[in-house]
C-alpha cells in the first residue's frame, strides 16, 4: 500500500495513481545469471552451504539515506544515486552490498511493496533537511527504485547484492500527535496497541515506538516484507538487522527478559522465512542466504528474545553479523560462536560513537579502522561488515585495505583499549553483566590511585616479530589520556616490559606518550599496566577545567547542535552569547565536555550566567545517569523533575549557577544560596550515557539566548580519571 498520510506537497493524486499501478505490475525479479535447476531442495542447501562460505573480504551496508535525503541541487536519477555511496564501490575490496530500504518504523520502505509501505514522504515538509529530498516517487516513475538499482549495479559488477532489513528501527521515536515525525507509519497510529510503549512515557529499555513481536501481526507482516523482496528482486541475501533496534517484546522494554515462549514466537518467524527463501530459491535456481545482525552473546541475545544459538542449531541463518552500539566479548568468542555451527562470521565495525574525545586520537580515523580490522581478521574472521562507514570516509582507501589481512599487516594503524562503548543497560535490564571486554573512553573512564595498579588488556593484530624479520622497523607508542597527571608520574609496562615517556612529542592537551618496543607487542592480548607515583593532593586541584567567556571555547570542548539562526559572538561584558532567535524548531548550540567523574563521589558544575529569552540549558551526566537545569527567564527547574524549580529573574544580571551530584542527588545552588534539593533526581538513564557536562542554548523545542561568563567544573576524587588508552602502530621498510 502506499501512505496516503500527510502526503507530500509536490505529489499529485496523478501521481499517486500512477504509483499504485506501477506498484502491482511489477514483476518477479529476471532470475540470477548463475541460476541452475535443482532436482532436490538438499541440492539447493547443498549450495547455500557453500555459498555462505565464499569469499566476501567487505560486505558493505548502506542505510538508504542516500535516497532518503538525495541533494536537491542534483536531477533525481538512477545514476546521480548511485554515484553517492555505490558506485565507488566498483574494484574495491567489497564484494557484497547489504542495501536498506529505510525500513524506519518498521513498515516504511523505499523499494515496491504491497505488503508494506512505499516512503514517499519528504523530510522537508516537517521542518527536516530542506536541502534534500526523498528522490523514491521519482525512481519508481522512471521504472526502477533503490533497491533494484543496487542489485542491477552488483550484478553488472559481479559482486553480491543483500537486502537489508531493519526489525524494529525507531527512528520515528521522535513522532508526537502534535508534532508528527514523517517516519511515523500510519499503522502504529491506527494500532498503538502494537507497540511496546507510548509517546508520553518513556520505556525504561529501548524505545517506546518498537512494535511489539509477541503480537501475531507483527510477525506476519515481518514475514510477508521479506517473502515479497525475495520474491520481486534478485538478491543474493537477506540481512536481518536485529541491532537496529533491540527491543523485541514489551516484557524486556520493562525491564524484564524474554520468555522461552517469546523466544519460540521470533524463532518460529525465522523458520517461516527460511522456508520461503528456499521456495524461492528452488525458483530461481539460486540459493537466497540469510544473514543476521545481533549482538554477540548467545545469553543476552536470549534474553532480548532471539535465540540465535537455535537458529543456527536448525540451521535457520547462514550468516552471522556481530555487535553495532556495543561490544561484549573479544571478536575470537564471535568466531567460535559462528563456527562451532557452521555459520560463516562477519564482526560488524560500525560507527564508533565514543563521546568525549580530545587530541588527535579518533576512533573514526582511518588508523582505528584498520586497527579494528586487523584485530578481527586475527581472530579469524571469515569477511567484515562495515556499518555507517560511507559517509565518514566517502573516498576512503579504506575499502582497499581493510578486506585484506596482507594489506593491513604493515599499514599504520590506532587501537584502542575501547572501541564502542554503548551501554547494554540502555536495551536490556542488567545488560552489562553480560560483558567481559575493558571499557575505558571518555565517557566511562578508569581511576588512577596513587600506590594503586591499574592492569587492562589490549587486543591487536599485530606480528611485529615476523615484520621485523621482513625488514621492516616498527614505530610504536602508547598514549594515555590523564588529565591532571604527567608522563614522569607513571610507570608504565606492557607484557612486562618498561616504557619511556616520549620527550619530543608535541602538545596534545591531557595525552601522555610512551615509546614501546617492538618485542613488546604481541597479536592477541596485550597486557597494560599502569601504576602511579607521587601525586599532587586531590584537595589542591581546585577547579579541573575551567572555560573563561572572553574567548571561544577551545578545542576540549566539542560543539553540539545545528540550525542557521544560531548565533554565537563574543560580548563588550567578557561572555560568549549563544543566540536563537528563530520562530521554527530544530535549531540548537551546546557546548560538551568530558568530565569523567564518579557517581559515587561529591561532583560540581558551576556557570556564571545571564539569561535574555527562551530556554536554556546545563546538562550534566556521569555515565549512568543524568539531568538538565532548564534555564528560563523567569524560573530555573529540572527537566526530569519540573516539580523541582525556583522562580527567579534570570535577565536581570549575571547569577551564578552551581550544580552539585552525588549518587543519585542533585542539589542547585543560586549565587550561594540553595534553590533546589532533589534527592535521587539522577535516575534516568537510558538518555544519558555519556560523563559528561554540556551548557547552551535552545534546543529542538524552541528558541532560547544566554550569555556564559565562565563555566566550570569539578570532581572529588582519591586519584586522577584515565579517560582513554591508544596504541598507534607504524612500519617503515628498511634499505
Amino acid at each position: 500500500m502506499i501512505d496516503a498520510m500527510r502526503r507530500p506537497v509536490f505529489a499529485s493524486s496523478i501521481v499517486w495513481l500512477f504509483l499504485a499501478l506501477f506498484c502491482s505490475a511489477f514483476p518477479l525479479h529476471p532470475g540470477s545469471a548463475f541460476a541452475k535447476e535443482y532436482e532436490s531442495l538438499e541440492d539447493l542447501r547443498a549450495d547455500r552451504k557453500k555459498l555462505a562460505f565464499q569469499k566476501r573480504r567487505i560486505i558493505a551496508n548502506n542505510d538508504g539515506c542516500d535516497c532518503l535525503y538525495f541533494p536537491k541541487s542534483m536531477e533525481a536519477t538512477s545514476d546521480n544515486f548511485l554515484a553517492l555511496r555505490t558506485a565507488i564501490l566498483e574494484g574495491s575490496q567489497v564484494d557484497t552490498i547489504s542495501y536498506c530500504t529505510i525500513s524506519s518504523g518498521f513498515s516504511h520502505f523505499t523499494h515496491r511493496t504491497s505488503a508494506g509501505t512505499i516512503l514517499t514522504r519528504q523530510s522537508g515538509d516537517y521542518g527536516l533537511r530542506p536541502d534534500t529530498r526523498n528522490i523514491t516517487a521519482d525512481l519508481i516513475e522512471q521504472g526502477t527504485d533503490p533497491l533494484q538499482a543496487v542489485v542491477e549495479f552488483a550484478k553488472e559488477k559481479k559482486m553480491e547484492a543483500f537486502w537489508s532489513f531493519r526489525m524494529n528501527d525507531t527512528h520515528d521515536v521522535a513522532h508526537r500527535p502534535e508534532k508528527p515525525y514523517f517516519l511515523f507509519p500510519e499503522f502504529k497510529e491506527k494500532h498503538p496497541e502494537w507497540l511496546v510503549g507510548n509517546g508520553k512515557d518513556r520505556t525504561p529499555h529501548g524505545r517506546w515506538s518498537s512494535v511489539d513481536y509477541a503480537v501475531p501481526e507483527i510477525r506476519d507482516l515481518a514475514f510477508q516484507f521479506v517473502k515479497e523482496v525475495c520474491g520481486n528482486y534478485d538478491v543474493d541475501g537477506v540481512e536481518m538487522d536485529f541491532f537496529r533496534h533491540l527491543t523485541y517484546f514489551k516484557s524486556t522494554a520493562f525491564g524484564g527478559k524474554a520468555s522461552p515462549e517469546e523466544c519460540e514466537m521470533m524463532t518460529g518467524l525465522l523458520r517461516r522465512i527460511r522456508t520461503a527463501s528456499e521456495v524461492e530459491g528452488m525458483k530461481r535456481g539460486h540459493p537466497i542466504l540469510i544473514a543476521v545482525r545481533v549482538p554477540d552473546d548467545a545469553d543476552f541475545c536470549r534474553d532480548m528474545g532471539l535465540d540465535v544459538e537455535q537458529w543456527m542449531k536448525e540451521r535457520l541463518i547462514d550468516m552471522l553479523i556481530t555487535t553495532g552500539y556495543f561490544r561484549l566479548h573479544s571478536w575470537s568468542h564471535s568466531v567460535d560462536w559462528a563456527h562451532r555451527h557452521g555459520v560463516s562470521i562477519y564482526p560488524a565495525l560500525t560507527d564508533p560513537r565514543v563521546k568525549g574525545e580530545v587530541g588527535p586520537f579518533q576512533r573514526a580515523s582511518q588508523d582505528a579502522y584498520r586497527a579494528r580490522a586487523a584485530r578481527a581478521w586475527s581472530a579469524g574472521a571469515d569477511g567484515v561488515y562495515c556499518f555507517n562507514l560511507y559517509d565518514i570516509n566517502r573516498d576512503s582507501p579504506l575499502w582497499n585495505q581493510i578486506g585484506d589481512p596482507e594489506a593491513l599487516a604493515h599499514s599504520k594503524k590506532l587501537y584502542f583499549v575501547t572501541d564502542v562503548d554503548g551501554n547494554p543497560d540502555s536495551w536490556l535490564a542488567e545488560g552489562k553483566g553480560y560483558r567481559e571486554i575493558p571499557i575505558v573512553t571518555p565517557s566511562a573512564p578508569a581511576t588512577l590511585e596513587k600506590g594503586s595498579l591499574f592492569s587492562v588488556t589490549l587486543e591487536t593484530g599485530e606480528d611485529t616479530a615476523t615484520a621485523t624479520a621482513a625488514g621492516f622497523t616498527v614505530d610504536s607508542q602508547l598514549h594515555l589520556d590523564t588529565p591532571g597527571l604527567l608522563a614522569k608520574q607513571l610507570d608504565v609496562r606492557v607484557n612486562d616490559l618498561p616504557l619511556l615517556p616520549v620527550t619530543s612529542e608535541p602538545e596534545t592537551g591531557d595525552w601522555s606518550h610512551f615509546t614501546v618496543p617492538a618485542e613488546a607487542i604481541r597479536k592477541g592480548e596485550n597486557r597494560i599496566d599502569i601504576h602511579v607515583g607521587t601525586l599532587p593532593p586531590a584537595s589542591q586541584v581546585e577547579w579541573t577545567h575551567t572555560y573563561e567567556g572572553s574567548a571561544m571555547p577551545p578545542k576540549l570542548w566539542r560543539q553540539d547542535g545545528s540550525g542557521s539562526l544560531v548565533v554565537e559572538r563574543l560580548e563588550e561584558d567578557g561572555s560568549l552569547l549563544i543566540g536563537d532567535w528563530k520562530k521554527i524548531d530544530g535549531g540548537y548550540r551546546l557546548y560538551r565536555h568530558s568530565w569523567g567523574t564518579n557517581p559515587e563521589v561529591l561532583s560540581v558544575f558551576e556557570a556564571r550566567a545571564k539569561i535574555v529569552s527562551g530556554l536554556n540549558y546545563l546538562i550534566f551526566t556521569n555515565g549512568l545517569a543524568g539531568e538538565r537545569l532548564r534555564l528560563f527567564p523567569n524560573k530555573i527547574l529540572l527537566h526530569h523533575h519540573p516539580e523541582k524549580s525556583w522562580e527567579m529573574d534570570t535577565t536581570d544580571q549575571f547569577h551564578d549557577y552551581r550544580i552539585e551530584i552525588k549518587g543519585a542527588d542533585v542539589k542547585v545552588y543560586v549565587d550561594g544560596e540553595l534553590r533546589i534539593d532533589a534527592p535521587g533526581a539522577m535516575t534516568v538513564s537510558s538518555s544519558y550515557p555519556r560523563n559528561e557536562i554540556c551548557f547552551g542554548g535552545s534546543n529542538h523545542d524552541g528558541p532560547g539566548t544566554a550569555k556564559w561568563q565562565r563555566v566550570r567544573f569539578r570532581s572529588e576524587r582519591k586519584g586522577f580519571a584515565l579517560q582513554d588508552i591508544a596504541l598507534s602502530v607504524d612500519y617503515q621498510k628498511t634499505d
